[in-house]
């Protein structure tokens, strides 16, 4: 940790705003407690605020000044808040940025994707042509993911119902020598486990299942395929292949690039039909990234057709004026045929551990007091705006030309 003041780089007042939680563990009056963030910032030189600027007086001190309003929500809120530049920059983990709101000197998105940061200061979700960077805390909350796929599993595979013979026990009505026969299992051992990407959170669910004794398959870009074969895991061409012959399938791609003609994100709807259909029957299916990367009606008939028995699905939920909005809305319609074919979790896989939380807020002030005094990039997601220097030394024209290499449709996010 280094402390900052108004001596190093860019000298300057500055406000950051912070819309999610920077902390989950609870205080002894039940509130979240964003305490180890806030001392991590006033020791590497910044002030910390509870509430809006501009109930604030704050002095021209040479500070950076970081503003706290977790309960902010709607694009109205935010809009109205950020609307005219009245932040520098911007720390959010789930909470959606829009295109309005503006950041003269970045934001940084506590996680990995970055489908969410939609503002036009840095070019909106892809990060492209901006005039201040987009970030990211790429590997934060990778193993906790990893360990929620697998608790998402083992509730169903395995598929001993150990709730009803519990039950059964409680009211003597279980007999292990004559009842046992009716609860056959199978193991996991040697059943096809599918992950889709090959980032921190693919790696990390990939090295689960095979410590499970399972046959790991999985799709990625073809960069990955050499350290894929030699962690001794299958590698696919394309998701189709990925999934065939598989008895779980998980994803962790991200949405990818957003098509900004269409509006549509290069991995949406990637777990399709032809994707559900090439299971194995009663297959498995792990959702614990994006909401959207699921085709809704083809899972709906996969339901149907017993192709996939359960479906754990974890994607963003809120609640407004006008009722329930986000990626996890539409698998609402499937409950009325298939609930006990669902679980569905609001975002919650990753976002519930609180030292994963407070590591990745640390990060991501490190990155955003870095960007603003000393123009220096660390995750950067899109192109470097002009005046910065990424940490590994590129700049700007350097890293336009990286990204100048097409990539095809699902080669964008992971």
């Amino acid at each position: 940790m280094t402390n900052y003041n108004n001596h190093d780089g860019r000298g300057g007042t500055f406000k950051v705003l912070i819309v999610d939680l920077i902390g989950l563990k609870l205080t002894d009056d039940s509130k979240p407690d964003p305490t180890e963030v806030v001392k991590y910032i006033e020791e590497s030189g910044g002030v910390f605020h509870i509430g809006s600027q501009a109930q604030t007086q704050i002095p021209d001190d040479g500070c950076i000044h970081f503003f706290y309003l977790p309960h902010l929500s709607t694009v109205d809120e935010i809009v109205r808040e950020a609307g005219h530049g009245e932040y520098e920059a911007v720390i959010a983990a789930a909470t959606a940025i829009p295109p309005g709101a503006k950041f003269s000197q970045g934001g940084v998105r506590i996680g990995t994707g970055t489908a969410n940061m939609g503002s036009a200061s840095w070019g909106g979700p892809n990060g492209e042509r901006g005039v201040a960077p987009l970030m990211n805390t790429p590997g934060i909350n990778a193993r906790a993911t990893a360990q929620m796929v697998f608790k998402a599993l083992l509730r169903v595979a395995p598929d001993l119902p150990v709730e009803i013979l519990h039950q059964r026990i409680v009211d003597g009505l279980f007999d292990t020598g004559r009842d046992l026969v009716h609860f056959p299992t199978e193991k996991l051992e040697g059943k096809r486990f599918t992950v889709l990407g090959y980032g921190n959170i693919g790696r990390e669910v990939a090295s689960l299942a095979k410590a499970f004794g399972m046959e790991v398959v999985i799709y990625a870009r073809p960069i990955h395929k050499e350290n894929i074969l030699w962690e001794g895991y299958r590698y696919a061409e394309n998701p189709i292949d990925a999934a065939r012959g598989s008895d779980v399938i998980s994803v962790h791609l991200g949405l990818g690039r957003l098509d900004i003609s269409t509006g549509e994100f290069a991995n949406s709807g990637i777990l399709d039909r032809n994707v559900m259909f090439a299971l194995n029957n009663k297959a498995v299916l792990i959702n614990y990234d994006r909401g959207e990367l699921v085709d809704i009606p083809a899972l709906g008939e996969a339901f149907s057709s017993g192709k996939i028995r359960h479906a754990a699905i974890d994607a963003d939920i809120f609640v407004g004026a006008d009722g329930p909005t986000g990626p996890l809305v539409p698998y609402l319609s499937l409950l009325k045929e298939h609930r006990d074919k669902l679980a569905l979790l609001p975002h919650a896989a990753a976002d519930t551990d609180h030292p994963t939380r407070v590591a990745g807020a640390k990060q991501a002030v490190d990155q955003i007091i870095n960007a603003i005094r000393q123009r220096t990039v660390a995750n950067l997601k899109g192109d470097l705006p002009v005046g910065y220097v990424s940490e590994t030394g590129q700049t700007a024209a350097e890293t336009a030309e990286a990204h100048a290499v097409p990539l095809t449709r699902h080669e964008r996010a992971y």
